[in-house]
This record gives structure tokens, C-alpha cells and sequence, in this order.
């Protein structure tokens, strides 16, 4: 029995064997083209980011829960943020000093007594007894300040302070118990929300959203000494003065400029950062000047072609002032700052925040290069002297951007172009003739 049974599961086996090797080479006949397709459908294959890489460029998240608003940073930040007006009397116009063409004017309309120029801007408290930062600017020849805060309360203010090389002033109002607003501790970094509040056209205290484009931003042309944060944020006239906040409405900059064809944002202003702010805040309240270290020397960054992929640095001494620091050490026209205590001179501009951050009678180790040859010269700083003040314009004005108007000027009066001599004779003779014909006595 056994050995028929063993004979019919062969018979069975042997039956169904061609079905099995059949199923088996369609399976890799089947898979082999599988493959082959696979890997020419995947040829190639982008760069990906690791998941390191990914965790570490997460937008980091205050709160475990998506940020819908930013009202408490506005709230925050908002009531340290005032409105500036300044007022400016001009002198009595000459036109003014002819009887006849004072009463002609005064029942006519025409040049006052007194004209009342007045400007806008912004400022930041940043003392709870009364201490406002603001742009040099916004107060500049200002006769008289008053300054509105967000409670609805006004006060006049008085100028502690200007420093004109950084756009920078203190002013102060007679006032206690203040609410000053915190600057930021932490760095901050390209990507960060950045809030502008302040007071754009004279609308009222009005708030902008964007991120912080830039940090280090030099060469713009506007101050003397330009470290400034880029942010996309809409900065308008009347903004000049204002805070730059981030997320926690903690103050990271000053608003001061924009670029812009027509006086509006474009979405490319700069703010002076707090770092800077408080260095000279602290010498204004203290000094009522800001000191500075002097070199003595014009100089330009080394010409570099951005087709060439060797990098030429250092800074090129142009002109040595006499008897100035620089002279005094034996720099040279033509010799090539390469660092000074170490810090690689990059260019023109580096040099200048760096001499500019240092105190008189600080001394400077600097590395230069001299007809080929490296050399060490210690360099002494003096007191920068008294510059003559800069003016320092909202709107920067590129050529290639096209024309536009400056909206510093907004709300000032146009000049009233001055009469001729034989003009003004001319007006008078005939305004004679009137009077006289109306019987009208002068």
C-alpha cells in the first residue's frame, strides 16, 4: 500500500512541477523588469536635506501652537513708541520790511511774520523718567518738539543730545513713571519677524510686519558710520525715529531710511541697530556728546573683479592728515591695512565701524602691507574731531531707481523765489497807482 501511495504523490508531483517553474520565472521575469525600470526612472536624484538639517532649519515656534497674532508684542511695544512734531520759526521775510508790499500781503495773503515749519517722526522711550530716543533728523533744527504719546498725553521736550554721524538724538520730557521699552538681548538674525511701529504721513501710530532681510548692511551712504539691519518691513516717512520690534515686542533697531522711487516703501528700509543705539544713548545722557577714535586717513577697499575667483583684501591709504594719529605712527600713503588687533579689514567700511567703536587714547596694533612687505605699526587713537552735521535724508536717492521726491519735505512750505530789484519796483510802482486810485490810505 505504501509503495503505491509513494508512486502516486511523484505522479503528482511530476504533474504540477511545469506549473511551478512556470510561476517562478514569471515572478522574476517579472521583477528583473521591475528593476531595470526602476532604475532608469531613477537616473538621478536631487541633493535632499538630512533630517538634522531639516530639524535645524524648522521655524522655531514661540509656542507649541501656530502663532495667529501678535498683539501682545504690539500691545508690548506700542506705549513706549511716541509721535514727534517739531517746529521751526523762520525769520521775518524780506518782503515784509516794504510798507506797501506789507499791507498788500496782509490783505492778500503772503509771507507771515513768523512761519511755523513743522516736521514729523517717531522716538522710543527708553527711561521711565523721561529719556526719548529718535532720529538726529527728525529733531534737526527744531525750535520747539512736542511729543504725543499713545495714552493720548503731550509734552514738550527738550534736546539732551544729537549725534549726527549716527542719525542718532535724546530728548527728554518733564514726565515720570514712563514705560520704557526693553531692547533685545539675544542676537538677532536674518529670517527673525520683525514689527516697525511709528507714526507713517502723520496718521497715527501705525504697526508693519515683515522679517529682518539683513544684518551689517554698510556703504549706503547716509550716515558716516552705517551698521544697519535691512528689513522688508513698510517704513514710510513720519517712521523716521520709530521702533523696530520682534516678535516679543522687544526694541532690535531704530528705523531711520528707505530706499524708494516715489518717497513710499519698496520693502528695503534699515534700521540702526540697539547695539549702536545704546552706545551712543549712554554717551548722550552722560557727555552730551558722543567721542570717538580718529585715524587721520582716507582710504578705499581694495579693487576687487568678481570674475576672479582670488579675493584681494585690505584697505588702501590714500591720504595721511598731518600731525593726526595715522601721521604720528608712520602709516604711509599707499600702505595696505590688513588687520588691525587681528580683525581682518575686509573694506573701507570695516575699518571705519571698527576705529569708530574704540575710545580716544585706545591703541591699535595693526598689520600692513608696504611695498610687498608685511610691517606692525601701533597706531594711538585720538578724539575724532567735530564734524560738520550731515544731513541725513528718509529717502535714499539711487539714480537707477529713477527720480523722486524727498518726503522729508512734507507738509514744508515751497520757498517763494525771490523778486528782482527792478521787480519789486516795478510791483510797488503799480500797487501805488492802486491804492491811490481806491483811495485807500498806506
Amino acid at each position: 500500500m505504501s509503495s503505491s501511495r509513494n508512486a502516486n504523490d511523484k505522479a503528482g508531483l511530476v504533474k504540477w512541477l511545469p506549473w511551478i517553474l512556470l510561476l517562478v520565472v514569471t515572478v522574476a521575469f517579472i521583477w528583473l523588469f521591475a528593476s531595470m525600470k526602476a532604475a532608469s526612472e531613477q537616473a538621478w536624484e536631487p541633493p535632499r536635506t538630512t533630517p538634522a538639517e531639516q530639524q535645524a532649519s524648522a521655524p522655531v515656534a514661540d509656542t507649541p501652537a501656530p502663532i495667529s497674532s501678535y498683539h501682545n508684542a504690539v500691545a508690548r511695544a506700542s506705549q513706549s513708541v511716541v509721535n514727534i512734531y517739531t517746529t521751526q520759526t523762520m525769520a521775518e521775510h524780506p518782503y515784509m520790511n516794504d510798507p506797501v508790499l506789507r499791507r498788500f500781503f496782509e490783505f492778500h495773503g503772503g509771507p507771515s511774520q513768523e512761519q511755523g515749519n513743522t516736521n514729523l517722526g517717531s522716538g522710543v522711550i527708553v527711561s521711565e523718567d523721561g529719556y526719548i530716543v529718535t532720529n538726529a533728523h527728525v529733531i534737526e533744527k527744531a525750535d520747539e518738539i512736542t511729543v504725543a504719546f499713545n495714552d493720548g498725553r503731550k509734552s514738550r521736550a527738550q534736546i539732551i543730545g544729537t549725534d549726527p554721524d549716527s542719525d542718532l538724538a535724546v530728548i527728554k520730557v518733564d514726565m515720570t513713571g514712563l514705560t520704557p521699552l526693553g531692547f533685545r538681548e539675544d542676537p538677532i538674525r536674518v529670517g527673525d519677524l520683525a514689527l516697525a511701529i511709528g507714526n507713517p504721513f502723520g496718521v497715527g501710530q501705525t504697526v508693519t510686519q515683515g522679517i529682518i532681510s539683513a544684518t551689517g548692511r554698510t556703504g549706503l551712504g547716509v550716515n558716516k558710520f552705517e551698521d544697519f539691519i535691512q528689513t522688508d518691513a513698510a517704513i514710510n516717512p513720519g517712521n523716521s525715529g520709530g521702533a523696530l520690534v520682534d516678535a516679543h515686542g522687544e526694541l532690535v533697531g531704530i528705523n531711520t531710511v528707505i530706499f524708494s522711487r516715489s518717497g513710499g516703501s519698496m520693502g528695503i528700509g534699515f534700521a540702526i541697530p540697539t547695539a549702536i543705539v545704546e552706545q551712543v544713548m549712554n554717551a548722550l545722557i552722560k557727555d552730551g556728546k558722543v567721542s570717538r577714535g580718529w585715524l587721520g586717513i582716507e582710504i578705499q577697499s581694495q579693487l576687487r573683479d568678481p570674475t576672479q575667483l582670488e579675493t584681494s583684501t585690505g584697505v588702501e591709504v590714500l591720504n595721511v592728515v598731518p600731525k593726526s594719529p595715522a601721521a604720528k605712527s608712520g602709516l604711509r600713503v599707499g600702505d595696505i591695512v590688513l588687520t588691525i588687533d587681528g580683525v581682518e579689514m575686509t573694506d573701507a567700511n570695516t575699518l571705519i565701524q571698527y576705529v569708530a567703536r574704540k575710545a580716544p587714547n585706545t591703541t591699535l596694533n595693526a598689520q600692513i602691507l608696504r611695498r610687498g612687505k608685511n610691517a606692525q605699526v601701533k597706531i594711538l587713537l585720538e578724539e575724532r574731531p567735530a564734524q560738520e552735521p550731515m544731513a541725513s535724508p528718509v529717502v535714499i536717492h539711487d539714480e537707477t531707481l529713477g527720480g523722486m521726491e524727498d518726503p522729508s519735505l512734507q507738509g514744508d512750505r515751497a520757498e517763494v523765489p525771490m523778486m528782482s530789484e527792478a521787480e519789486r519796483d516795478r510791483m510797488r510802482e503799480e500797487l501805488l497807482q492802486l491804492f491811490e486810485r481806491d483811495g485807500a490810505p498806506l
